[in-house]
C-alpha cells in the first residue's frame, strides 16, 4: 500500500500530495522571504526529510488565531494586520536529519495564513504557509508519521543589496547618539570609540561592549534616537532604495547598530529585512543588555551574515553600500562594494571601494552586477 507523502517545493512555492508517484494535490505555499536555512531565530525555513508529528486545529473554524498551538480568537478575511498569524490548522513538523533536528524546537509548522495574497511567493518566517481552506484540506489528508520533505532551492533567486544605516542611510550615528543623551563628556567619549573602530584603528569587538557599559540607555532614549533616524534619512536615499526594488533587488540593512532603533527607519523606506544588533529593556523600559553574540558586534560579522544570506537565498547578484572599514570587510563576498562617503570619508574605504560615491545622487551612475538583467 502507497502512503501519502508531501513534498515541498522552495523553488517553484508549491506543495505536492503524492501517494506513491502519483501526484494527488498541489498547494500554493509561501516558504520564508528570508530563504533557507538551520539557525534558530534565523526566520528561515529548513529544509531536508521531516515527519509529522502533531495536529493541532481539526475541531476550529477557519480563521482560528493560534498562539502556541492554543486558540486565542478569530481572523475575519479582509482584516489588516502586518502580522504572521499562524490560521486555521497546524502540522508540526520534526527534523529526520542532523541539520534539520532542531525544526521541532524551532515551531516550524505547516499552517494557514492571513497573507493568501502572497501565495506562490517567498512571504513567510520560516514555517510553509497555506491558503485557509487549502490548509483544511491537507489537514484532514494527513496523519502523524507521514514523511514530508522540504526540497532545497537549485535556482537563482533575486538581487541583494546591503545597506549600512550610520552614515549611510542616515546621516547619524546611532550610538553616539545614545551616547550624547548622558552628557557632553559620554558623548565625547563615544564618539572617539565609535570613529576608532569604524577607522579600523581598534577592533568592533573592543570598543563595543564599552560603549554600552557606560552608555546603558533606556526605551525612553532609544525611541528617541529611532526617530531621529528618520528624521536624518541621506538626502536620495528613498529615491535610491525605490529604484532598486523597481529592478528586482531585495535591500537589506546590515547594521553594527541596534534593531528596535533601525526598525523604523527601515519601515519608512519599505525595507522589510534589518540585520542588526538585539536591544532588551525590563518592563518598566530600563537597560537590560544586547545581543552580545550577534556577528555585527565584532569584526568579521558582516561578511559573516552576507554569507548565511547568499546560501539561504542563492541570488544571481550581491552589493553593498557603507561607509566603514567593517562594511569593507564584506567586499569578498559580493559582487560590488560600493564606499559612501556623503556623511564621513574613510580614505581605506574609498580605496578599496568598487565605486566610491559623496552623494546618493551619483548612485545612478553605478554600474551594477547584472545591470543587463535590468534593462
Amino acid at each position: 500500500m502507497n502512503e501519502l507523502r508531501l513534498e515541498v517545493s522552495v523553488d517553484d512555492q508549491v506543495l505536492r500530495v503524492f501517494r506513491g508517484t502519483e501526484l494527488q494535490r498541489c498547494y500554493p505555499v509561501s516558504t520564508a522571504a528570508k530563504g533557507v536555512g538551520f539557525t534558530p531565530g534565523s526566520h528561515r525555513t529548513p529544509t531536508g526529510r521531516f515527519v509529522i508529528c502533531q495536529k493541532v486545529g481539526g475541531d476550529q473554524p477557519s480563521g482560528t488565531i493560534f498562539v502556541a498551538r492554543e486558540p486565542v480568537g478569530l481572523w475575519q478575511a479582509g482584516d489588516a494586520s502586518e502580522k504572521d498569524h499562524v490560521l486555521t490548522r497546524i502540522i508540526r513538523l520534526s527534523g529526520l536529519e542532523p541539520e534539520n533536528a532542531n525544526s521541532f524546537d524551532r515551531y516550524i509548522y505547516i499552517h494557514g495564513t492571513n497573507h493568501e495574497a502572497k501565495l506562490g511567493s517567498p512571504a513567510s518566517c520560516g514555517c510553509v504557509r497555506l491558503a485557509n481552506a487549502d490548509v483544511i484540506e491537507l489537514h484532514d489528508l494527513v496523519e502523524p508519521g507521514m514523511i514530508v520533505e522540504i526540497l532545497p532551492p537549485t535556482k537563482a533567486r533575486g538581487k541583494l543589496a546591503f545597506f549600512d544605516c550610520d552614515s549611510t542611510l542616515s546621516s547619524i550615528e546611532g550610538i553616539d547618539e545614545l551616547g550624547r543623551a548622558r552628557g557632553p563628556e559620554v558623548f565625547a567619549l563615544v564618539e572617539h570609540l565609535t570613529h576608532q573602530a569604524m577607522n579600523g584603528e581598534v577592533p568592533i569587538g573592543e570598543v563595543f561592549g564599552r560603549r554600552m557599559e557606560i552608555i546603558q540607555p533606556d526605551r525612553a532614549t532609544a525611541d528617541a534616537v529611532a526617530q531621529l533616524y528618520v528624521d536624518t534619512l541621506v538626502p536620495g536615499v528613498a529615491e535610491v532604495i525605490a529604484g532598486l526594488r523597481a529592478k528586482g533587488w531585495t535591500p537589506v540593512i546590515l547594521s553594527g547598530g541596534f534593531e528596535p532603533l533601525i526598525r523604523p527607519l527601515a519601515k519608512a523606506l519599505g525595507i522589510e529585512h534589518v540585520e542588526a544588533v538585539p536591544l532588551y529593556f525590563d518592563a518598566e523600559g530600563n537597560y537590560a543588555g544586547y545581543g552580545t553574540n550577534y556577528p555585527t558586534t565584532r569584526n568579521g560579522g558582516k561578511p559573516e551574515v552576507v554569507r548565511e544570506w547568499k546560501q539561504a537565498m542563492r541570488p544571481e547578484a550581491v552589493i553593498m553600500m557603507g561607509d566603514g572599514i567593517s562594511d569593507l570587510e564584506a567586499k569578498p563576498e559580493v559582487d560590488l562594494f560600493i564606499g559612501f562617503g556623503g556623511v564621513v570619508a574613510r580614505k581605506a574605504v574609498e580605496e578599496g571601494a568598487g565605486a566610491w560615491l559623496t552623494s546618493m545622487a551619483e548612485f545612478a551612475n553605478v554600474v551594477l552586477p547584472a545591470q543587463t538583467a535590468d534593462t
